[in-house]
């Protein structure tokens, strides 16, 4: 078929007014129409091909059908899947997606991007970037503007977030290295001005505490990127040579205790254990493969676009109930075997 299908050519083939063609393709209102009514609509839509018009039904809505989502660092692979599963979310209720990265983080860029977005007529956002005491969050909360906060939490405004259950999982990581034999474990943390960097310290310290183990070993790192990672593990090396495991706040934070540990003539999994949190693709190419925290960032994205149009659709309400997604532990070689001594 050359041409575009409308609705019009839906309603026709279903053997219906367009009105009620228009009601039955849109989740919101599907309804109120009769379930027969709804199936030979939605039929005759895939037998034609037919896709929704967004221009169209933003001029009827009197909304842009677009949502913005702010990412800290486009170079974490983490931010992949959020967006992906966002982006297949919003496209299937015909909204497009604005894509932007405030790396490195700094509140007046964040502020500023914000501002852009909303020039842009944006109907929501979807905000990755949160630090703690943001004001950011609190503009947009004053301003009524729908938002969601993910994979991170908030410390004072009132937004819904999606996270991951990092108490859990930083809980995973120990209980496995103590099972393993180490009592002597550190922490490379992350920036503890990020809602994550807190909640895995925190739930490090946790689980040192129920083990009856010590918890001083502790470093953190600037970002969560190589760089920053190698030179957390560094001082904490230097600082507690009787360390025979490093815990790492994400996969990149591991990945630069890796060279700290080289450095000193060392092995990861054999001399010391190295664990990451995240479990982004290919850590089982690295040598070692990464234990790591394995945390379903794609359903993630998915559910705070969810909740970002549950908001819309209620017209500002900005209370849903938020999320904690379950972790899991994917083991492999860099946390070692057992321990003999």
């Amino acid at each position: 078929m050359n041409e575009r299908v409308t609705l019009r050519d839906v309603a026709d083939r279903a053997g219906v007014h367009v009105s009620t063609a228009s009601r039955a393709l849109n989740e919101t209102t599907r309804a109120i129409v009769n379930p027969a009514t709804v199936d030979r609509v939605l039929k005759a839509a895939s037998a034609l091909g037919y896709t929704p018009n967004p221009m169209a039904r933003g001029l009827r809505t009197n909304r842009s059908m677009t949502v913005g989502i702010v990412i800290p660092d486009i170079q974490n692979p983490l931010f992949g899947p959020i967006i992906a599963g966002a982006e297949s979310a919003l496209g299937r209720a015909g909204y497009s997606l604005f894509i932007t990265d405030t790396a490195p983080v700094d509140g007046a860029e964040v502020a500023s991007i914000t501002t852009t977005l909303l020039d842009r007529r944006v109907d929501g956002m979807i905000l990755a970037t949160a630090t703690l005491g943001d004001r950011t969050i609190d503009d947009l909360v004053d301003r009524g503007v729908p938002a969601v906060l993910v994979n991170r939490t908030p410390d004072h405004a009132e937004l819904p977030y999606i996270v991951g259950d990092d108490r859990t999982g930083i809980g995973l990581v120990v209980r496995h290295l103590a099972g393993l034999g180490h009592h002597r474990i550190g922490h490379l943390s992350g920036p503890t001005t990020l809602s994550t960097g807190v909640a895995r310290l925190d739930a490090f310290r946790e689980g040192m505490a129920e083990l009856s183990l010590p918890a001083d070993a502790v470093e953190e790192a600037a970002w969560y990127q190589v760089d920053p990672g190698y030179r957390a593990a560094s001082r904490l090396l230097d600082r507690f040579p009787d360390v025979t495991a490093l815990v790492g706040a994400n996969d990149l934070i591991a990945l630069g205790a890796y060279r700290a540990v080289r450095e000193r003539g060392l092995a990861v999994g054999v001399d010391i254990a190295v664990t990451g949190y995240n479990d982004i693709p290919l850590l089982d190419l690295m040598s070692p493969p990464l234990t790591s925290v394995r945390v379903p960032y794609r359903e993630m994205g998915t559910e705070a676009a969810l909740m970002l149009l549950a908001i819309i659709d209620r017209k500002g309400d900005l209370s849903p109930t938020s999320l904690q997604l379950s972790p899991s532990l994917s083991i492999r070689q860099s946390s070692g075997g057992r321990r003999s001594g």
